[in-house]
């Protein structure tokens, strides 16, 4: 059985209008929170049983419906996302008539595998080894400059685990291509880490920064089970520099993650999700 919505507190002045393409988990927590300081909200999302759908006024189409994103533009004072995997081209025609946040810039770059490690190392910012993969010869060709043990993953979707492929011998060439459904695919080198790490980092519309303490990521059957905070944490002045440097180089305006592997040198970064987090 349902809770009821919360009600927003009352007040007489109008309050703002959120668009939130998304309705899942992560848009109920981020309408949740918002609801307390009276915003409102507007979903687009195709599914009927959207967890935020009664949160406020659900458009239930695909994200890229071009009639949907022109009712979002017109209703809502300003748009957000609730997950990084909505089409790219929805977020530019949206970018067109209203402010959007994250932008069509960040989410290209957190789609695409390479184009993310492309990015962290323009950044200056470390990343594992790696090389792009289009082919059985070409993981072949990869998997000579990277060696063993790696790991095969698909270039765009994938997540807790999915999408993966773990290479320790020639022998496992084959399957993991084939695993990947002869998509692209990008090959990592494996990294002997000592604990994984992500920050929560934001940027508002005028610049200013903020930056969550560091959590430690700890995972069972590869799916994350629980988050510990130390206070004092050694890893967040440099987790906080790569965030910052993340965060302006694109403009960024929102909250943002960014995973990293610790090492004996200091941090990784594995990869970085342009939206809320739970």
């Amino acid at each position: 059985m349902h809770e009821p919505a919360p009600k927003p507190p009352t007040s007489d002045v109008t309050p703002a209008h959120i668009g939130i393409i998304g309705a899942g988990q992560l848009g109920q927590m981020l309408a949740l929170a918002g609801i307390a300081l009276g915003l409102r909200f507007t979903f687009l999302d195709p599914s009927a049983q959207a967890p935020a759908g009664r949160l406020g006024r659900h458009i239930q189409a695909e994200y890229d419906d071009e009639r949907a994103l022109e009712q979002l533009t017109v209703e809502c004072d300003v748009i957000t996302l609730e997950f990084e995997n909505i089409p790219v081209s929805a977020v530019t025609s949206v970018s067109h008539h209203n402010a959007i946040y994250p932008g069509a810039r960040a989410l290209a770059v957190a789609q695409d595998r390479i184009t993310e490690k492309q990015y962290f190392e323009s950044q200056g910012i470390a990343v594992a080894p790696y090389a792009a993969v289009d082919s059985l010869e070409s993981l072949g060709t990869a998997v000579e400059k990277i060696g063993y043990p790696a790991i095969l993953k698909t270039r765009r979707l994938g997540y807790d685990g999915k999408g993966q492929a773990v290479l320790r011998t020639p022998a496992d060439l084959p399957a993991a291509w084939a695993q990947m459904h002869e998509q692209p695919a990008i090959l990592e080198q494996m990294i002997a880490f000592t604990r994984e790490v992500s920050i929560i980092a934001v940027r508002s519309t005028q610049g200013e920064l903020a930056f969550y303490p560091v959590g430690e990521n700890r995972h069972v059957g590869g799916i994350l089970h629980r988050t510990d905070i130390h206070p004092d944490d050694p890893a967040q002045a440099q987790a906080e520099s790569s965030a910052r440097r993340v965060l302006i180089g694109l403009d960024y305006v929102g909250v943002l993650a960014i995973e990293f592997f610790e090492v004996e040198g200091g941090l990784i970064a594995n990869e970085m999700a342009p939206r809320v987090h739970n």
